[in-house]
């Protein structure tokens, strides 16, 4: 008995026991309630269409109709980069948009077959194909592994593990999968015979046969180009202001479809067989969608472990997108939701002998240019794409493959980061570079497998390292200045804010607890977005607040309001705006080019919540971090040494560094931009006079 009670007593006092139970009692009590809200995620339109205004519908018809005209070339192109028959391209865009339409958390994002996933598909493809399986069942296998990551990943909200491939990598692997598309479709263009595979081979064996080349398909292609580019360039150049040319330059790729299909038609039909034919065409042979099938489990177990690196390239270019799209639009996207999506939608698209699908970058700036309202526009796409499939097949039998094929060059060719991209790697950081270069060379000449894990494992040794050989410097040091540093963090004007100092209500300050750096750079990002807008209300100018525009959204409202809930704030209305952020560098001895890259776009979405007027000021950074930044392109001076009370029209963007928090915190605001000037920024100073007595809380990240 003795021991029965030593183990109890032993057990009430254990905390992590305690903690356990403490725990797992708040999880039954929320339970209920969480698991409603839970489901309600997983279905953003619940929340978004009662608000809906009739008024939209014209532009949602506008961008679904523009997006399904797009679809129809796109998917018969990246099913050709796929290596499978290109109707499947066609089957692979019909159902995505609309079920978008319910598990979407963005209003521009269009999704559908990528150059990305189709290429890493078609590798897929050669490895198996000779076994039993045919391509498309090959490529449906590959779609519905790459559901089962994401929806694995979206519904238990594991989206930051994407966070572990850093954007020098991702540059360099877009890159080079972008020069292996383009020289994929070297041989359709014009129209060689016999190239090889690999990139090596390929370039070996596109100029060996230069004097076998067709004339007629040479035509085709560089014609199709050019007007491609011609229409792209009238586009960016005229567009603002003509709509027709704009309108002509984003449905480019269906124009080039519609005149060379006629073209080989008129020259073609009445040749004979296809080997009379002046060039090659595509031959699509459908009769519409084919029945649902599920892919083998034999044929799962062997795709299984190749559509990793599938999934990651497109997942992180969907997430990405959908946030850029997001800050742009001043919207608030879901990760863990779009990651949801991608898996259902992925799944869902297998059942029907399709390739898998994501967000595409060019569909999506198109759907943004239309001014789309509502993922509503995606049920038009939908209609569009399936009335190609079951009318349209007959008549796509006779696209020109060097059509196909100048409408991927060009639509890839943007993918391809440019050498200064690289260059400011090299300048930044040179184990970032490194990366970039692992991910590309690898990628381009081995294999795109090989080249994401070859880098992400480089960047994961050498953080290690960096772990490992961490330096210690000892105190007086000759090759130091002459004061030691050892009592800068004890002394008010160099350390942390003392409680008797009283911050402006509009002050807010963050002190990075460690490295800043590509597994924690977006999660830091997000963690200053979050509580400043917890804390701190936006500026009413018409691009934050609750203005019209935005009440299709509801995802960034519900976010914002669960966080204040937690914080134990009731009344919204009298938060005070945000005046100055203070980046506390203090305990940071690394920042990288995903770091510096994050920070950048927080300022920007920080300074659309709250304004241009919004001070983004840093403190007690090392010389070494500081030099990063300045490498990654941030303008930053000491203080008010500098231009410090100059209004220069490129003042917002330089960041100023002070060596205390409290100099940051308390150093005079810009004389353009003071509180209480005029307008709302006249109540902000009233605000801050009213509440000056109150302290900022100070965050940890």
């Amino acid at each position: 008995m003795e021991s029965v009670d030593s183990v109890k007593n032993a057990l009430r006092a254990d905390f992590t026991w305690n903690r356990v139970g403490h725990l797992i009692a708040r999880g039954v009590r929320a339970f209920p309630q969480a698991g409603i809200e839970y489901i309600a995620d997983k279905f953003p339109i619940i929340g978004w269409l009662p608000r809906y205004n009739h008024r939209w519908i014209i532009n949602d018809i506008i961008a679904g109709l523009t997006l399904g005209l797009m679809l129809i070339p796109q998917g018969l192109s990246y099913a050709k980069i796929a290596t499978i028959p290109v109707q499947y391209g066609l089957m692979s865009s019909w159902a995505p948009s609309a079920i978008y339409a319910f598990m979407g958390t963005t209003k521009d994002l269009s999704t559908g077959p990528t150059s990305l996933i189709s290429l890493l598909t078609a590798e897929i493809i050669d490895a198996l194909h000779g076994d039993e399986w045919s391509p498309a069942e090959i490529a449906s296998a590959v779609a519905m592994m790459m559901g089962i990551y994401g929806m694995a990943i979206g519904f238990l909200k594991l989206g930051f593990l994407l966070e572990f491939i850093s954007l020098p990598i991702l540059s360099g692997f877009i890159s080079a999968v972008a020069i292996t598309i383009i020289l994929n479709q070297m041989d359709s263009l014009l129209g060689e015979p016999n190239v090889g595979d690999g990139t090596a081979t390929q370039i070996r064996d596109i100029f060996q046969q230069l004097s076998r080349a067709n004339g007629y398909a040479c035509a085709i292609g560089f014609t199709g180009i050019l007007l491609l580019t011609a229409l792209d360039q009238a586009g960016k150049r005229w567009g603002k202001r003509n709509r027709i040319i704009w309108f002509l330059s984003i449905t480019r790729a269906f124009i080039a479809l519609v005149i060379f299909t006629g073209v080989g038609y008129a020259v073609n039909r009445s040749r004979g067989g296809s080997e009379n034919y002046l060039f090659d065409v595509v031959k699509v042979q459908a009769d519409g969608q084919e029945p649902p099938k599920v892919p083998s489990a034999a044929l799962l177990s062997k795709v299984a472990s190749r559509s990793v690196a599938v999934f990651v390239g497109s997942a992180v270019e969907h997430t990405a997108i959908a946030r850029a799209f997001a800050v742009r639009n001043n919207y608030v996207t879901d990760q863990s939701q779009e990651l949801t999506y991608y898996g259902v939608t992925n799944v869902f698209n297998s059942f029907f002998h399709a390739m898998g699908v994501g967000g595409a970058m060019s569909r999506t700036a198109v759907n943004s240019a239309c001014n789309v309202k509502s993922p509503l526009s995606g049920f038009v796409t939908t209609a569009v794409v399936l009335v190609s499939i079951f009318k349209l097949v007959g008549t796509l039998y006779w696209i020109p493959k060097a059509t196909l094929a100048a409408i991927i060059i060009t639509a890839v060719w943007p993918l391809m980061s440019s050498p200064s991209v690289f260059y400011g790697y090299w300048k930044t950081s040179l184990a970032d570079f490194i990366s970039s270069m692992i991910a590309f060379w690898v990628s381009l000449f081995v294999s795109t497998e090989l080249g994401i894990a070859a880098a992400v494992g480089f960047n994961i040794v050498y953080v290690l390292l960096r772990q490992v050989f961490a330096t210690v410097r000892s105190l007086p040091d000759a090759q130091s200045s002459t004061s030691s540093e050892l009592p800068l963090p004890l002394s008010v004007p160099h350390g942390d804010i003392p409680s008797h100092v009283n911050l402006p209500p509009d002050v807010r300050v963050f002190t990075f607890t460690d490295s800043l750096f590509f597994p924690n750079a977006y999660h830091a990002k997000h963690a200053i977005i979050d509580t400043v807008k917890t804390m701190h209300a936006p500026i009413f100018n018409g691009s934050s607040g609750p203005e019209q525009e935005r009440m299709w959204s509801v995802t960034g409202e519900k976010r914002i309001a669960k966080m204040r809930r937690r914080a134990g704030i009731t009344d919204a209305t009298h938060l005070p705006p945000i005046g100055v952020l203070v980046l506390d560098f203090g305990r940071t001895n690394h920042v990288d080019v995903t770091a510096c890259t994050h920070m950048k776009a927080m300022v920007q979405e920080v300074k659309m919540y709250g304004g241009d007027s919004v001070e983004v000021r840093f403190a007690n950074m090392s010389e070494y971090v500081r030099q990063r930044f300045e490498r990654a392109g941030w303008r930053l001076v000491d203080g008010w040494q500098s231009g410090s009370e100059g209004g220069s029209q490129d003042e917002n963007q330089v960041t100023r560094v002070f060596d205390s928090l409290v100099d940051a915190a308390l150093a005079p605001r810009r004389q353009s931009t003071r509180l209480g000037t005029s307008g709302s920024e006249k109540s902000s100073g009233e605000s801050v006079n009213k509440g000056r007595e109150k302290v900022s809380m100070r965050e940890q990240v």
